[in-house]
């Protein structure tokens, strides 16, 4: 599968313990997304736009309401 070079970097940040922080707005859609490392730094590429490409990419998932983490896909993507 081809990803961009910004999608690989924070999948890669996901894999290593990052996390996406997500805010919702009224409705219950995700209105804005940050994602930080496992070492503390904020991806500055990781907008509402690549998360939703990683997400329809079925490269990042989120089960039973928790977090999003990188799937298996993910993994083989990179």
């Amino acid at each position: 599968m081809n990803i961009s070079k910004p999608e690989r970097r924070v999948l890669e940040a996901l894999s290593r313990g990052g996390r996406v922080i997500f805010e919702r707005d009224e409705k219950g859609k995700i209105s804005e997304v940050m994602c930080l490392s496992a070492e503390g730094s904020w991806l500055e590429k990781c907008d509402l736009d690549m998360f939703r490409r990683l997400k329809n990419k079925k490269l990042i998932a989120s089960i039973d309401g928790g977090p999003y983490n990188i799937t298996r896909a993910g993994n083989d993507a990179l």
